[in-house]
């Protein structure tokens, strides 16, 4: 897949030009590539020799590709309800973005047209996941009549579940455990890989690219019957599914209590513990020293902080894997924990990029990693 040489509309239409979501939206494709470039190239220098090209998104992918966001909203008298992202104290309205999925342009429309004022349902957040939506609203409870004329134009919206989340205290944690209503439709959603998920699951929003790199990351790690697979920030099990349908004993972990629900139910074959990796630590141990004479090798996939010291020290020291695939969201942390593989007795065979988030400055880059001494093994 070749990098675009030109891009006619850097600034899409309908862009909000105070929005600063999208960092390289004034950027032609070939710039926004030569700028991640640059970065991955000082942030991962020590690699350099085995550091790929960025994987562009397919051409006619760049826009209308967010399909998960998180939106505040904010009502007045004047303008009625709005909604966008933050700047200090002031919301910039992006009611028509031209990177969000028409799904999510549809339903914010709906909101709009549809809501009553602030003083009857004290709205906060929309979030938005797929074919799951979800209100949060900053109080105990609701008034199911005040949501009548929203759900009755659900049904063409592309919409499969509503739910309002009453969390008082909602602010830089969206969620609480309690509080959950379904308001209109279904409960979980299906992705375009069939995968079931709820209101609250982590999806990576290009289906296409996420598939090239679970591709590569089996193509490494080899499952196959007599391989056991430790799978750390499973998600909703999509890579879970992948291992198990190899024939591979799978152990994942996930913290989020409905994420950890969609991955039973897409890789029923896996076992799926709730927990962090580090509080999960004793169990992994009992399973990995059950795993049989095959090889073990564990996929990765944290958060921007990278792995936990504990658990990082635990694969590097104690588990030992004989392959690891590393999906990172932060080239900084990335570095760090490859550091400490390295000085454990593993390589980096590869590490290759993927644009999981046109037009923003993001980049999302998979590591492919083996001990040294069990080279033998593939």
């Amino acid at each position: 897949m070749s990098v675009p040489q030109s891009d006619p509309q850097p600034l899409p239409a309908g862009c909000e030009p105070a929005c600063r979501g999208c960092r390289h939206r004034t950027l032609t494709a070939a710039a926004s590539y030569a700028q991640k470039t640059g970065y991955l190239a000082r942030a991962l220098l020590r690699w350099s020799q085995v550091l790929q090209p960025v994987r562009p998104a397919p051409a006619d992918r760049r826009l209308g590709y967010r399909d998960r966001v998180t939106l505040h909203a904010r009502h007045t008298a004047a303008d009625g309800w709005r909604f966008g992202l933050m700047r200090r104290d002031e919301l910039i309205a992006i009611h028509d973005c031209p990177v969000h999925s028409a799904r999510v342009n549809g339903l914010v429309g709906l909101l709009r047209r549809t809501l009553p004022e602030h003083s009857r349902l004290p709205l906060a957040f929309v979030h938005v996941a797929g074919g799951q939506a979800t209100l949060i609203v900053k109080a105990h409870s609701y008034a199911t009549p005040d949501l009548d004329a929203l759900c009755a134009a659900l049904p063409d919206s592309g919409i499969d579940g509503l739910w309002v989340h009453c969390h008082p205290a909602a602010g830089r944690k969206l969620f609480a455990r309690s509080g959950w209503h379904l308001a209109w439709g279904e409960p979980v959603s299906r992705d375009p890989a069939g995968l079931t998920h709820g209101p609250a699951a982590f999806q990576q929003l290009l289906p296409e690219l996420h598939c090239d790199s679970v591709t590569l990351a089996r193509a490494h790690l080899a499952p196959a019957p007599g391989v056991a697979v430790l799978d750390l920030y499973c998600g909703i099990g999509a890579t879970l599914r992948e291992w198990s349908d190899a024939g591979a004993a799978a152990l994942g972990i996930e913290l989020a209590g409905g994420a950890v629900d969609s991955a039973r139910r897409n890789a029923p074959q896996a076992t799926v513990l709730r927990g962090t990796c580090g509080q999960r630590l004793p169990q992994v141990r009992e399973w990995w020293g059950a795993a049989g004479s095959g090889a073990r090798v564990c996929y990765v996939n944290p958060p921007r902080s990278g792995l936990e010291a504990d658990v990082l020290d635990a694969i590097a020291n104690e588990l030992r894997p004989d392959r690891l695939a590393y999906l990172s969201c932060s080239a900084g942390t990335l570095g760090r924990d490859l550091t400490a593989l390295e000085h454990a007795g593993y390589a980096v065979d590869a590490i290759v990029p993927f644009d999981f988030f046109p037009g923003t400055h993001h980049v999302e880059c998979l590591a492919l990693v083996a001990r040294q001494d069990a080279r033998h093994a593939y």
